[in-house]
């Protein structure tokens, strides 16, 4: 029997999450009363029960109830049943964002602003996010990257670390991405932009990358810039940290930046435990200007 209680803040995805795992095989039930849960857990669990997998949404919607949830879990733990909770979580620009792009109210906001009703939930989940086995920051990612880490950690049984690593290549001429954490500036690499066979192709091109790793400062640069990710990755998981952008920039994101930036994700690609995409900002962008 795996039981999972989803939850998490308003607008990060718990509904997406649990129409995930109903399609995994999972048993769901959405907006469960928090008075409702310590009976329908031991209903889970009785002999013969034809539940093997459940997952189970609860969130703020349960108004005041939802302040019993605490003593509620504890309860259950002290008479052994065992359950997982994933938290869904994401930034408050983001979720403001998607707040303003589908019209709807968040359920603490009443009449009000938006962020002051996710600051309130953020304050009353905080006991469920410190509880949580599993924490998913959604803030970049698509539906199709939140399935996948939804898939390894309950069907595939993966381990996972509660951090999502983004690496993102892009030209500094177009601006520094202002969610990234760590910024490398690869602009002191040989630029393909001056061989014209090179120029009209990015670092996804054999060409570009083969031009650009030929150089023995890149292949350096990429060995050191991997063994610090390596170093820095487990002690960001230790401090708690959810979600972390590293940017990867030369001057029009097309050809030097792309090829590190592939490079690094390769390299990280085979560590288990953190999921991990790659981002090309600017490699469609029409840049002209001299030294791209």
């Amino acid at each position: 029997m795996r039981i999972v209680i989803v939850t998490g803040i308003s607008g990060a995805g718990k509904s997406t999450a649990l129409k995930m795992l109903e399609d995994a095989g999972y048993f769901c039930v959405d907006n469960l009363p928090v008075p409702l849960l310590p009976k329908f857990m031991e209903m889970l669990i009785l002999p013969g029960s034809e539940y093997t997998k459940v997952g189970l949404g609860i969130d703020i919607r349960s108004s005041q109830k939802f302040g019993q949830l605490r003593e509620t879990l504890e309860t259950l733990r002290k008479k052994d049943v065992k359950f997982e909770i994933l938290f869904l979580d994401a930034s408050d620009e983001a979720l403001i964002k998607r707040y303003k792009e589908t019209r709807r109210s968040h359920p603490l906001a009443g009449d009000g602003r938006v962020d002051k009703g996710i600051d309130e939930e953020r304050r009353r989940t905080i006991f469920l996010k410190q509880q949580a086995d599993y924490i998913i920051d959604t803030s970049q990612m698509l539906t199709r990257e939140l399935r996948s880490e939804i898939l390894k950690i309950f069907v595939e049984n993966k381990n996972y670390k509660n951090l999502y690593v983004t690496i993102l290549s892009f030209g500094f001429k177009y601006g520094i991405p202002g969610d990234a954490d760590l910024v490398f500036d690869v602009r002191f690499l040989p630029n393909p932009y001056y061989i014209q066979e090179l120029r009209p192709m990015s670092g996804n091109d054999a060409p570009v990358r083969d031009y650009v790793m030929s150089s023995e400062t890149a292949r350096k640069f990429l060995d050191k810039l991997v063994d610090m990710v390596q170093f820095l990755i487990p002690n960001y998981v230790a401090e708690g940290k959810n979600q972390l952008v590293i940017g990867i920039g030369c001057t029009g994101g097309k050809h030097r930046s792309v090829t590190l930036a592939n490079a690094l994700y390769y390299a990280l690609e085979q560590e288990e435990g953190y999921g991990l995409k790659i981002e090309h900002r600017d490699i469609e962008k029409d840049a002209r200007v001299k030294g791209i």
